[in-house]
C-alpha cells in the first residue's frame, strides 16, 4: 500500500518553512499532497489559482508531490484521497498544544490516520504565512521568506 500524507493549510502564501517540511518529508512518504483547504472565515490574500501555480511552480521538481483543494473536515479528504497520514509542521510549543489537539480529535474520529510532526529547522521557525502577508500587505519586501519560485 502507497504511503500517502497530505500536508494541510491555506498556504497563503507558501512559505520556506513549509518548504522545508515537505522537503524534509519526502523521503517518508510515497506521495505528498499539499491539501488546500477552504476557510470562509479567513480572507485570503491569493487566490486559490494563485496558490495551486505557486505551489505547482515550488515541487515541480519533486514528482511525488502534488496539490490539491478540499472543503470540509481534513480527515474526510485524508479518506477521499486513501491517506493514512497527516503532516504538520511545529514551530514552537505553542503550535504543539494545538495541533496535538487536533490530531486527538482526529484520531478519536479515526484511528487509522496518523498525524506525523517534523519540528522546523531554528532559521524557519518564526516564519509564518499571516506575518508575510503583513510583510507584504505593508509594501515589505518579504522575498527572503518565500521559496524562488515566488519572486
Amino acid at each position: 500500500m502507497k504511503r500517502i500524507a497530505i500536508f494541510p493549510g491555506s498556504f497563503d502564501p507558501i512559505t520556506k518553512g513549509h518548504v522545508d517540511i515537505i522537503s524534509r518529508a519526502v523521503s517518508l512518504f510515497d506521495e505528498i499532497i499539499i491539501a488546500i483547504g477552504y476557510n470562509s472565515a479567513k480572507k485570503s490574500m491569493f487566490t486559490l489559482e494563485e496558490r495551486i501555480s505557486q505551489i505547482e511552480a515550488t515541487f515541480s521538481d519533486l514528482p511525488s508531490v502534488s496539490v490539491q483543494t478540499y472543503e470540509g473536515l481534513t480527515i474526510e479528504f485524508c479518506k477521499k484521497v486513501n491517506a493514512k497520514y497527516i503532516l504538520r509542521g511545529m514551530r514552537s510549543e505553542h503550535d504543539f498544544e494545538f495541533e496535538r489537539s487536533i490530531a486527538l480529535m482526529n484520531t478519536a474520529m479515526n484511528n487509522e490516520i496518523e498525524t506525523i510532526f517534523l519540528v522546523s529547522k531554528a532559521e524557519y521557525s518564526t516564519i509564518s504565512s499571516t506575518i508575510v502577508r503583513d510583510i507584504m500587505r505593508n509594501g515589505g519586501d518579504a522575498k527572503q521568506f518565500l521559496p524562488e519560485a515566488l519572486h
